[in-house]
């Protein structure tokens, strides 16, 4: 007979973080734990009315929904935490409404929420999925449901450090680009999510020199396609070019899509822009803060690239400050220009302004008319 091996998945309350992201990227239940206290949390992305009826049943009329306080603010009740409005019956379209729809207000009040709440509420920024939740009190009978995955709510808060110290280089080989003959692909696992991120070497960097970095998170629609909302193409093969002629770089493409909030929120976000809202309206709108992104885990890249000191090719200064908080010194800091056009004039503008990215726009073109 088979001897039973624990821990045979590693590090089980890490598995069990990845395991609830799932589940809540598909609209099923978890039961958040911590000590004494538990409760019942689903995401409201996808979460339909046969759903709800399932969960009426459980929840006894003692859910509530949960929102981030940016989604408050734009819904009437502006709030400095998250706050919760009470469900007595779970109804799909209301529950959309309050979570997402631009014309909503407030119907009721919104409640504090306690930790466990909080914790729902990083599930589904972990999974990419519409900040907002459902909760309610575990009842009599309600834990021996064999589908309903448990995880302890203090993984869920250390998940994301415990993430970063699994990083690890899973391949690499030479990737010769255009105008960048000789150019290397170094993928790395773990780190952020459940996502892997990609080095690019450029050249042969001098390592005992400050090397030429970029952090460039993933742009589906500016990178690929050549949307004209943004610069990140134009950044993107900008960068490559720069290193290239230069000496050499690394440029880290970070798949954090929309600010680190998925590329499904990004297109919803898109259609708000299309509405008349600027960038980080249309997040608020939808719930998010100004940005999502982390990058102390690209700094542990670069280190196990053997980067120590670099040149940072930004305009953003939180990655600069991320860079330094994390341990690399950074010597200097070097503007990564794209064209300017009607079209993201607005969105450039927005970004230096509410975000503070050095970005210089005099004699830029006026914006597209809405």
């Amino acid at each position: 007979m088979m001897r039973l091996v624990m821990g045979l998945s590693g590090d089980i309350d890490l598995t069990r973080v990845e395991r609830a992201i799932a589940e809540f990227r598909h609209a099923r239940p978890v039961l958040i734990e911590d000590g004494d206290a538990a409760v019942v949390a689903v995401g409201v992305e996808d979460l339909d009315a046969d759903a709800c009826a399932r969960l009426d049943l459980v929840a006894g009329g003692t859910a509530r929904l949960v929102l981030t306080e940016k989604r408050l603010s734009r819904i009437g009740r502006e709030r400095a935490e998250p706050g919760a409005v009470a469900l007595p019956r779970l109804d799909a379209q209301r529950i959309e409404s309050l979570a997402r729809r631009s014309e909503t207000r407030l119907d009721a009040p919104a409640h504090p929420v306690d930790a466990l709440d909080a914790d729902a509420l990083e599930l589904a920024r972990l999974a990419f999925v519409t900040p907002a939740v459902v909760t309610f009190p575990v009842r009599a009978g309600i834990e021996r449901e064999p589908s309903l995955l448990r995880v302890p709510a203090e993984a869920i808060r250390s998940f994301r450090a415990r993430q970063a110290k699994t990083l690890r280089i899973a391949s690499r080989a030479p990737v010769p680009l255009e105008g960048a003959a000789t150019t290397e692909f170094v993928v790395f696992r773990g780190g952020e999510g459940m996502r892997d991120q990609v080095a690019v070497v450029v050249g042969e960097p001098d390592l005992a020199k400050p090397v030429l970095v970029r952090l460039h998170s993933a742009c589906l629609t500016g990178d690929l396609f050549g949307s004209l909302k943004c610069d990140c193409g134009d950044q993107l093969r900008g960068t490559v070019q720069a290193m290239a002629e230069g000496g050499g770089g690394i440029l880290l493409y970070l798949d954090q899509e929309g600010r680190g909030n998925g590329i499904a929120n990004k297109i919803r976000a898109y259609q708000l822009q299309a509405e008349g809202f600027d960038t980080y309206e249309a997040d608020e709108t939808l719930g998010f803060g100004l940005d999502q992104r982390r990058f102390g885990f690209a700094a542990e890249m670069l280190r196990q690239l053997g980067v120590a000191r670099v040149r940072v090719m930004t305009n953003n200064p939180e990655k600069i400050a991320a860079l330094r908080g994390a341990g690399l010194e950074v010597v200097a800091d070097v503007r990564s220009i794209g064209r300017r056009h009607p079209e993201n004039v607005r969105y450039l503008a927005t970004k230096r302004d509410k975000a503070g990215h050095l970005i210089e726009l005099d004699g830029a073109v006026a914006p597209a008319a809405d």
